[in-house]
């Protein structure tokens, strides 16, 4: 149809809006290429437009066409505890590296649903132990735990795992029964515990202080040498402590008093726990980024709450509970959220000043998932009913089998990354954002 010059069209094309136009010319692309270009999928083309990570691109070996996959990332350390009858996979009878506060069968507990959970990640699957997956990995190296009683409870806890394959042999340097060193012949593999509560220099001043619980002196900007002029030799070290830190303690540095934790002295500012917490890991981790000739991968655990009700544990609290906490049940909060925060903080400032030389640090982050297991201490299971005991009801340490045998699980993932054996998306965050307090 001719129109008069000078007239403008009125057809109904001029009406339609632009963003109409743009997108049916963008749908108009994704129906169209794939049948141009076969090797082009819809997915190719949505990252281009989805704010979704970064795809991973792999070949099927089949026709050679190539398959783009956006991997879901899993944390593995985010989770449920869900029902695994299939454990435990060993018994106090068959284990003999079970201390005898943690043998809760061997003293009488009468429910045995404690051992039987797994934990499950958000979105992945966390595999159970590996025994010869781990000494594989582990062949011709060593391992060392430095810290307090619940460190070298994992310990233990990895010695039971390993030993459907072998048992070590004590190749110890010390008759003291806090520091060991076990040697697995068939693979070569050494690990050995290093007890430092501390993780400075310390002594105790006064065994029995103003709570009944001794008096402790730590020197804060001191190195512990029982520990810090051992490790070098070996390619992992795992760092923890906490427990220890509530105990009556005076602070130095430099040689000098700079305050305390409940001293009780009035001459003496009172810097709290969490003062000399922040300070021993500081210096720990200093330690270990001065020591010339290690190159190993430091792993921290992170705190493992206790779950004393009712009481403190010298003053009648228990943890009684039958099963484990739902992740919305319990929040992480007071002293425990303090201890983790401070520990995140520093080690975060620790392995940015290892990366200036090559250092390798590592969040074992066991934290959340032992906050959500109440039911899995001695209690008064540690021990017959009539012995003497300072700790009644222990609701710090773990049962074993038990809870923290998943502490080794996510021990071996977390090996099989730094072994670059994984590739299917699972990650472990060693740069946690910190909670907002």
């Amino acid at each position: 149809m001719e129109l008069p010059f000078g007239k403008k069209s009125t057809t109904h094309l001029q009406n339609i809006p632009l963003i109409a136009l743009l997108l049916t010319l963008i749908l108009m692309i994704f129906a169209i290429t794939p049948l141009c270009y076969p090797f082009i999928s819809p997915s190719f083309l949505w990252k281009w437009f989805s704010p979704s990570p970064s795809p991973s691109t792999s070949f099927d070996g089949g026709d050679g066409m190539m398959n783009v996959v956006l991997e879901k990332k899993c944390d593995i350390f985010n989770g449920e505890w869900v029902p695994n009858p299939d454990a435990p996979y060993y018994t106090n009878t068959t284990c003999w590296a079970i201390h005898d506060h943690q043998n809760c069968m061997k003293y009488g507990r009468p429910d045995s649903d404690f051992m039987k959970w797994k934990w499950k990640p958000d979105g992945c699957e966390l595999p159970v132990f590996d025994p010869v997956k781990f000494l594989e990995l582990l062949r011709g190296k060593s391992l060392a735990f430095v810290g307090d009683s619940v460190g070298r409870n994992q310990m233990q806890s990895l010695i039971c795992l390993l030993s459907r394959v072998e048992y070590p042999i004590d190749i110890s340097y010390t008759p003291d029964d806090k520091s060991r060193r076990w040697l697995y012949t068939v693979y070569n593999f050494t690990v050995a515990n290093y007890w430092s509560p501390f993780l400075v220099r310390s002594k105790e001043a006064d065994p029995i202080g103003p709570t009944l619980t001794g008096l402790f002196n730590l020197y804060l900007d001191e190195f512990d040498e029982d520990w810090t002029t051992q490790i070098d030799e070996f390619d992992y070290v795992i760092i923890s402590a906490g427990h220890w830190f509530p105990r009556p303690s005076m602070f130095y540095e430099k040689g000098h008093i700079v305050g305390c934790h409940y001293c009780l002295k009035t001459n003496v500012t009172d810097l709290t726990m969490y003062y000399s917490y922040r300070m021993a890991f500081r210096t720990a981790f200093r330690a270990i980024n001065s020591i010339e000739n290690f190159k190993g991968t430091t792993f921290l655990r992170t705190f493992a709450p206790s779950h004393f009700e009712n009481g403190l544990w010298n003053q009648g609290g228990n943890c009684v509970r039958k099963r484990p906490y739902m992740s919305n049940e319990t929040t992480l909060e007071g002293s425990n959220l303090e201890f983790y925060m401070t520990q995140v903080e520093e080690f975060r400032t620790a392995k940015e000043e290892g990366k200036k030389r090559g250092m390798k640090f590592r969040l074992l982050d066991t934290t959340q998932a032992t906050l959500l297991r109440p039911d899995g201490h001695p209690s008064r299971y540690g021990h017959w009913p009539q012995e003497n005991v300072t700790m009644h009801n222990d609701c710090i340490h773990w049962c074993l089998p038990g809870p923290i045998d998943t502490w080794n699980d996510f021990l071996l993932e977390m090996l099989k990354m730094e072994d670059g054996e994984l590739s299917d998306g699972k990650f472990y965050k060693s740069d946690r954002k910190l909670i907002a307090r």
